[in-house]
């Protein structure tokens, strides 16, 4: 085996070279180091290229191969077609420069009349300073394209989201890929069911799915056609279902500006500030509709954490204390030592942390979770009932309700900013007099300012006030109200028999939480509740809030429930008596 050292012939382009011309093709590039090759006897030698890569990068395959045999000592000349071709970053490649002459390597830039076997040429910092500017003006100037086309609500993805592919046509316009859409829409819908990333992710593996860098490769779309895990095709992550679920553009819109680079020279990107996002709607076809999107978003806010029993309960998230306002926590166990029910509450958070965290208190507003899922279940059963046989009826009484409370919000919201527009014209009225006093000497500096401070912010308040209300004003219409939505809603079901998560998170929007009273009031001496327990729960639908279904049951019916009724509760009140008797006895 030779120990001889090789020649090695280095050429690169990227995508900005290719736009000057054919003489910067690897072709060519290779030809002319070939023939200076042939003709100054540098044998052996062997070709080494990266087609497609910028001089700023040092990750390319082609120039990390050449210095791995740098370091092996295999090198003994590297000839390029000028010195732009190692590189445009001239710190990088003066220490790679100082590199290859502590090993020995001779260096050759043909067109740069370059030869380090020849001395040193006092040009050379010169040119790769001026060949880094250039990769800087050139990156300005491509910033510059890309920002006024992403101004303009063009796409600045260079490949679609999955479940989206370029028009032929038109490569700044989306088209809908019907097989990965299907799996887009379908990880949706499953978080509507109720399922985290994490069984998500090991649904899709289990039915063998293929993960989308897998698809995209195999359709040689996108960065991931080079390189990707060809033996894992069904090796869904949480992390790629968390993304997918947070792309707005899957609802039909262009988002532009969400990354951004600190510098030319590095590819890294980092994430901006959603509010520097620019958001064009409509801009596409959607895969999933606008409300599917908001209500995976709400349910991606609240962490559902598993309990003892290994799942984390629907509810959560939904309930509201009516009081403090603020979320309940659900309280479950996974078995009772004294063989009764295991408990599985919800009890409000403010009254569970008190003691740790807050200093205002709360009463518990305890309710057990099964019967706040009875009450749910009946008022879909009840609502969606009345929609189907009376849909006329039932948009028109929305619409009035609508109507009424749209009405008397706006008559509020009106003579409010009548009001603070008075303010606002008093208080430029008062500052002018301030400031004529201030003039006159009849107060001070240190008056004026701290007097006009407390006046400028108060007027600021105003006007920021005045513009909130001026634009919910203006969002009112009478005639745009939700009944229609929430009809569409009806039809997507067809069974009320079980409560869902699919239908609680569909339909409910939250869910308010009385404390319980009770109806003879409470033992003074043990503080027990006496007579029936009573407790108020508030349950608000989508798009129409809390809608009162009128009673369509006839006077036999409604006795019939009334003789029901107070059957159970005598019940009830019988064994809480009985309950009474047994713990005296055993006290």
């Amino acid at each position: 085996m030779s120990n001889k050292k090789i020649t090695i012939l280095y050429s690169r382009l990227s995508r900005d070279d290719e736009l000057q011309g054919p003489s910067n093709s690897i072709l060519n590039q290779q030809q002319l180091l070939e023939e200076y090759a042939e003709r100054n006897g540098l044998v052996p030698y062997v070709h080494i290229c990266d087609d497609g890569w910028s001089g700023t990068r040092w990750d390319r395959p082609g120039w990390q191969e050449l210095i791995a045999k740098v370091e092996a000592d295999e090198v003994l000349c590297i000839a390029v077609k000028d010195g732009t071709r190692w590189g445009r970053d001239y710190l990088r490649v003066g220490l790679y420069r100082e590199m290859f002459r502590e090993k020995g390597v001779r260096l050759i830039a043909i067109n740069d009349g370059l030869d380090s076997a020849n001395g040193d040429d006092d040009f050379t910092p010169f040119r790769e300073i001026m060949a880094e500017y250039y990769a800087r003006d050139t990156s300005r100037k491509i910033k510059s394209i890309l920002t006024a086309k992403g101004k303009a609500g063009k796409p600045l993805a260079n490949t679609p989201p999955y479940g989206y592919v370029k028009d032929p046509d038109d490569k700044n316009k989306w088209l809908v890929d019907p097989e990965a859409a299907t799996v887009v829409k379908r990880i949706f819908e499953m978080t509507i069911d109720g399922m985290g990333p994490r069984v998500i992710a090991t649904k899709l593996h289990d039915e063998q799915v293929e993960r989308p860098s897998y698809y995209l490769a195999q359709k040689r779309i996108g960065c991931y056609k080079n390189a990707y895990d060809i033996e894992h095709p069904y090796s869904w992550s949480c992390s790629t279902i968390i993304q997918i679920l947070a792309r707005m553009e899957y609802a039909g819109h262009t988002v532009n500006f969400k990354l951004e680079k600190v510098s030319f020279k590095s590819k890294k990107s980092t994430p901006r500030p959603k509010e520097d996002w620019v958001i064009f709607k409509d801009t596409h076809e959607p895969i999933v509709s606008q409300e599917m999107w908001e209500l995976v978003q709400k349910l991606r806010e609240t962490k559902r954490r598993s309990d003892s029993l290994g799942e984390a309960n629907p509810l959560t998230g939904l309930l509201y204390c009516a009081d403090c306002g603020g979320k309940m926590f659900n309280h479950r166990q996974k078995h009772n030592r004294k063989g009764k029910t295991p408990k599985n509450n919800y009890v409000c958070s403010t009254h569970k942390r008190t003691s740790v965290k807050y200093n205002t208190k709360c009463t518990p507003h305890i309710i057990r979770t099964s019967l706040v899922q009875e009450i749910i279940l009946e008022i879909l059963r009840d609502t969606s009932g009345y929609v189907r046989e009376n849909e006329t009826e039932f948009v028109q009484r929305v619409r009035e309700k609508s109507a009424v409370k749209q009405g008397q919000t706006a008559r509020a919201y009106a003579k409010q900013i009548a009001k603070n527009e008075r303010r606002i014209a008093d208080l430029d009225q008062i500052y002018k007099n301030l400031y004529e006093d201030k003039a006159l000497r009849k107060i001070d500096e240190d008056r004026f300012v701290q007097m006009s401070t407390e006046y400028e912010r108060e007027q600021a308040e105003l006007k920021e006030q005045t513009a909130a209300l001026q634009r919910e004003l203006d969002e009112f219409n009478v005639n745009s109200v939700c009944a229609d939505k929430f009809v569409g809603l009806v039809r997507q079901f067809t069974n009320f028999e079980e409560l869902t998560p699919a239908m609680l998170n569909s339909f409910v929007d939250k869910i308010i939480v009385h404390e319980a009273e009770w109806s003879d009031g409470r033992n003074p001496e043990t503080g027990r509740g006496l007579g029936k327990r009573i407790q108020k729960v508030g349950v608000f639908l989508k798009y129409i809030g809390a809608f009162d279904v009128p009673d369509m049951r006839t006077p036999e019916e409604i006795e019939a429930e009334r003789i029901k009724q107070e059957r159970i509760d005598r019940e009830r009140a019988y064994k809480r008596e009985y309950g009474r008797r047994k713990r005296k006895i055993a006290a």
